[in-house]
């Protein structure tokens, strides 16, 4: 059975969930029978570096050195329930930040110092979870990073537990806030469902001089559902087939932010800026503050837009992120409310009075060139495809109807742009990103979904809608809707070698709908 449109709305999947037998009403928990609003928002500490070491690029220089270990930890989401059982980097869930500068280049030993054992249903019949391979084992990718292919994060570069990889980042990219999570081939979104991820922040100059909101009035927000049993532990839903437990699509029962069911947050009456980072398996957020209180969108993926964007609401689709400026100096003395829909995520709680604000909200926050469409070398016309059992179950999804394991088809040369038109053909909203580079959405557009799967012809149905001013900055993942042919622009700049393109529904991800690209030298 298809979930048409939950995707799109952030709709609960929780009822469905439960009458379908994948999880047992006796073992979830109701999230409103605790109370609301009785722990503090966690702010994730910051990563210390413990030396230098050698930069890879110029061994004359040398660069700060992280240690991050994914560990078993054990960390309670609600001041009522035990600890839950988590997976997490250096010793919490969300793991720490990174903070750093645009050029300034950092080197990460990440060692798996995680049981031997998973705790979460790993299906062996998903290609790269075969019975032969390690339960346990993993590799970091910095999302939205401009990283050398080494240093990626490809799926089949795991470790096993007592392993490490050190990976080189060298950060020639625009301040944004990127974050970092496991992308092990065939159980990625088991190890980030149990933990597995964080944020990584790079700034620049061109933020800096903005006097935007900062210090403790920029706040990073990680927010996810989790499935949580009665005793505060993780579930992860299953097929209800033991041999074949993978589900299409995991919705929870439970919001949580930095880690924390219904925490709150003590403000004072002025501006604040919002990172926020949707860190979910397959829920779409849709932000908003209060009853629809004003809002404004100044960045996105990759960094700041060119001018801020008044939004009530805001769509953050998995992996993508929103920055946001939201002024409480009208709201003295309240209690304002976060919401997605009709969950509640999390509480303001306004002071009465505050030390007085001296950030600013410029009309212009940086130029950003649109690329015309003339730059690109080459159109690729790729499908999003799923593959549907005889009573129209989910079997999989993929890529251009192509399998994981088949040869590279993608080959864009090194400082070339291309425009890439994805064909949905499914049912579902698809986050889709691409590793390495960042690009712009040129427009959707809809489409004869049954004459192109007849005919392979494109009939559009409807005029081109181009990028809305909130996703017009640039981007490293888009929103591709059903029955629409959503055309990005890309610019292939950093790095040769090989890299990946998925739909960050890990469900997707994890059962075929990824793909690698290579990066290849002009000539090559």
């Amino acid at each position: 059975m298809r979930r048409a449109g939950v995707l799109a709305t952030g709709l609960s999947f929780e009822k469905a969930a439960v009458a379908s037998g994948m999880v047992p009403p006796s073992m979830a928990l109701d999230p409103n029978k605790l109370t609301p609003y009785v722990d503090a928002l966690p702010i994730p500490v910051v990563v210390k570096s413990s030396g230098l070491r050698p930069d890879p690029d110029d061994a004359k220089k040398e660069l700060p050195f992280y240690r991050v270990a994914m560990q078993e930890i054990h960390q309670k989401v609600h001041r009522d329930l035990p600890a839950t059982r988590m997976w997490g980097f250096n010793g919490s869930s969300p793991g720490p930040i990174f903070e750093t500068k645009s050029g300034q280049g950092l080197v990460v030993e990440w060692a798996n110092e995680l049981p031997v054992k998973h705790f979460l249903p790993i299906d062996h019949t998903l290609h790269g979870a075969e019975p032969d391979k390690p339960e346990v084992r993993c590799v970091v990718h910095v999302h939205g990073g401009r990283t050398p292919a080494a240093s990626d994060g490809y799926p089949e570069d795991w470790v096993v537990p007592g392993k490490s990889l050190v990976y080189h980042y060298p950060n020639k990219q625009d301040g944004a806030l990127l974050f970092y999570h496991d992308h092990t081939m065939g159980i990625n979104r088991l190890n980030i469902y149990a933990g597995l991820q964080g944020l990584f922040v790079v700034r620049d100059e061109t933020e800096d001089k903005l006097n935007l909101p900062k210090g403790k009035y920029e706040v990073p927000l990680m927010l996810f559902d989790r499935f949580l049993r009665s005793d505060g532990q993780l579930e992860y839903p299953v097929s209800g087939d033991p041999k074949s437990p993978w589900v299409p699509e995991v919705y929870s029962n439970v919001m949580l932010a930095n880690g924390k069911l219904s925490p709150y947050l003590d403000v004072e009456p002025r501006k604040y800026r919002f990172r926020v980072m949707n860190g979910s398996n397959a829920r779409f957020f849709r932000l908003s503050f209060g009853n629809l209180l004003e809002m404004h969108l100044i960045g996105g993926d990759q960094g700041l837009l060119g001018a801020p964007v008044k939004m009530k609401r805001a769509l953050v689709a998995p992996a993508e992120r929103a920055d946001i400026v939201f002024d409480f100096s009208a709201h003295a003395g309240e209690k304002i409310v976060l919401k997605s829909d009709s969950f509640d995520i999390m509480q303001f709680r306004v002071a009465a009075s505050g030390s007085g604000d001296t950030s600013s909200l410029p009309p212009v926050l940086r130029t950003i060139e649109r690329i015309p469409e003339s730059r690109a070398v080459k159109t690729r016309r790729l499908t999003l495809d799923e593959t549907m059992d005889k009573v129209q179950q989910s079997m999989g999804m993929m890529l251009n109807n192509t399998p994981w394991h088949m040869p590279v088809t993608e080959k864009p040369v090194i400082d070339t742009t291309e425009i890439w038109e994805l064909v949905n053909l499914t049912e579902d909203s698809h986050p889709i990103h691409l590793h390495l580079v960042k690009f712009q959405l040129l427009d959707r557009r809809s489409f004869d979904v049954f004459q192109f799967q007849d005919t392979g012809e494109l009939r559009y149905s409807g005029a081109a809608t181009p990028a809305a001013p909130e996703e017009a900055g640039w981007k490293d993942t888009v929103r591709c809707d059903k029955g629409q042919v959503t055309r990005i622009i890309v610019p292939f700049e950093g790095y040769t070698g090989r890299y990946v393109w998925h739909c960050h529904l890990l469900e997707h991800e994890d059962n075929e709908m990824m793909r690698p690209f290579e990066v290849v030298a002009a000539g090559a």
